[in-house]
C-alpha cells in the first residue's frame, strides 16, 4: 500500500472514530494526514472538546503523532470575563482536598488559564489541569506546576519496570528505562500511541519521579 493511500485510509478511521465517540461535535471537525500525522483543524464548542477529539484520534491505530489546531469557540451563553475564570479556578483548585492550593497560582488571559507554583507530586499537577479545564469560559490550560524535587527512592527503576510488566508483558523486553535523581528517561519502541502514553502514565506514577522523558518511538503501522 502506497503512503499516500494509508494516508488517505487513516483519515477516513479518524473521522469515523470523531463521529463515533458522542462527548464530540464532529460537523466542524477536519482532518488532515501526511505521513502518519494527524492535523486537527476548525471549531469546538469547548476546550474538553478540544482534549477529546485528540484523544480520539490517537485511539486510532496507525497514528504516529498528531497537530491539534482546533479552536475553542465558546457560545455566547458560555463567555465569561477572566476575572470570573480566575476566580471559579481559584476556588476549584482550594476545594480540591489533594491539591496544595497555597502553592498554586491561576493567571487568566483570553480565556486560557496558566497554572504555576510547585506541587509535591506529579499527579497533583494532573489533577490540578483536571480541576479548571471544564469550567465554563476556558479556551485553554497551560499546566506550568512543577514537582518539588524529592529524594528518589533506591529501587525506582525496579518499581517502574514492575508496573509496564504487568502492563506490557513481553514488551518489557523492548524498552530501557534509565533512572537519575529522580529523573526517568524511556526509550525503545511500542506499537501504538496509546502504549507510549500508558508507559509514560507508570512512570510518573512511581515514587520520587519529578520528570519524564518519553523518547519511546511508535513501530510505523500501516497495514489497513
Amino acid at each position: 500500500m502506497t503512503m499516500k493511500k494509508a494516508d488517505k485510509n487513516l483519515r477516513t478511521h479518524v473521522l469515523d472514530e470523531l463521529d463515533w465517540d458522542p462527548s464530540i461535535e464532529a460537523d466542524n471537525i477536519g482532518v488532515a494526514v501526511s505521513e502518519g500525522v494527524v492535523t486537527l483543524s476548525g471549531e469546538v464548542p469547548s476546550y474538553p472538546q478540544k482534549r477529546a477529539a485528540e484523544r480520539a484520534a490517537l485511539r486510532v491505530e496507525g497514528v504516529e503523532g498528531i497537530a491539534n489546531d482546533l479552536k475553542v469557540r465558546l457560545p455566547d451563553d458560555h463567555e465569561h470575563t477572566d476575572t470570573d475564570i480566575a476566580k471559579a479556578a481559584h476556588r476549584a483548585i482550594e476545594w480540591h482536598s489533594q491539591l496544595p492550593s497555597e502553592k498554586i497560582t491561576v493567571k487568566v488571559e483570553e480565556g486560557w488559564i496558566t497554572l504555576q507554583g510547585t506541587v509535591n507530586w506529579y499527579y497533583q499537577a494532573a489533577r490540578a489541569e483536571e480541576a479548571v479545564r471544564h469550567l465554563l469560559g476556558v479556551r485553554g490550560v497551560r499546566n506550568e506546576l512543577v514537582v518539588e524535587k524529592k529524594r528518589a527512592l533506591e529501587d525506582t527503576r525496579q518499581q517502574i519496570r514492575r508496573a509496564l510488566e504487568r502492563q506490557v508483558g513481553r514488551d518489557i523486553e523492548r524498552l530501557r528505562i534509565h533512572v537519575d535523581d529522580g529523573v526517568v528517561t524511556l526509550k525503545g519502541t511500542v506499537d501504538a500511541w496509546a502504549d507510549r502514553e500508558n508507559i509514560e502514565r507508570a512512570a510518573w506514577a512511581a515514587p520520587g519521579v519529578r520528570e519524564v522523558h518519553n523518547n519511546l518511538n511508535v513501530e510505523a503501522n500501516h497495514a489497513y
